[in-house]
Parts: structure tokens; C-alpha cells; sequence
């Protein structure tokens, strides 16, 4: 099943964000050589696909897993977790219905 996975970024983490998304990056593109990536990005605080110092609120990955504990543990173990970018995330089961 699909599962939606929301991480919220802490105020004031865009440097380290910057810094960690090369690892973040990595385990979304085994994900996707998986064939488990729905989607994934940055969500801007700004409306431009380039926010530039403005940062970033957060991110939205969809992606298939096994159950909901297994995508929970997923995110927990994202480099933006474990280094304080998101200061919470939320993962919900996803059904996608159009392409």
C-alpha cells in the first residue's frame, strides 16, 4: 500500500537541510530503483519552485511499504529526522486514484 509521509521542517534548518540532502536524496532513489516512489519534493514557504533563503516548510514523499509501522520506521530513520530538519512528520496511508 501507498503511505503519504509529511515532514514539517523546524524553523531555522534550511543550512543543515541543504547539508543532509545528498543522504535524504539517496534513500528516496533506492525507493525509486525499487519501484516503491509514488512522488517526493520539497514543499517551498514561498510560491516559487525556487525559495532561495525563504527555505523550504517541508516535504511530501508517497511511497509504497509493507504496512504503516514499516513506513513510521522509514521515516524515522530519514537524515532529516535524525538531524533535527523536521521537527515532525506524519505518515498516513495514501490510495492513489488518478495518474
Amino acid at each position: 500500500m501507498y503511505y503519504a509521509l509529511i515532514g514539517e521542517d523546524a524553523p531555522g534548518t534550511l543550512e543543515t537541510r541543504l547539508a543532509v540532502r545528498p543522504e535524504h536524496v539517496a534513500r528516496l532513489e533506492a525507493l525509486r530503483d525499487e519501484g516503491r516512489l509514488l512522488l517526493a519534493g520539497p514543499m517551498p514557504a514561498i510560491d516559487s519552485p525556487d525559495p532561495g533563503p525563504a527555505g523550504f516548510t517541508g516535504s511530501l514523499i508517497v511511497a509504497e511499504f509493507e504496512s504503516l509501522a514499516q513506513a513510521e520506521a522509514w521515516v524515522r530513520d530519514d537524515p532529516y529526522v535524525r538531524h533535527g530538519v523536521f521537527a515532525r512528520t506524519t505518515v498516513r496511508p495514501f490510495r492513489k486514484t488518478l495518474p
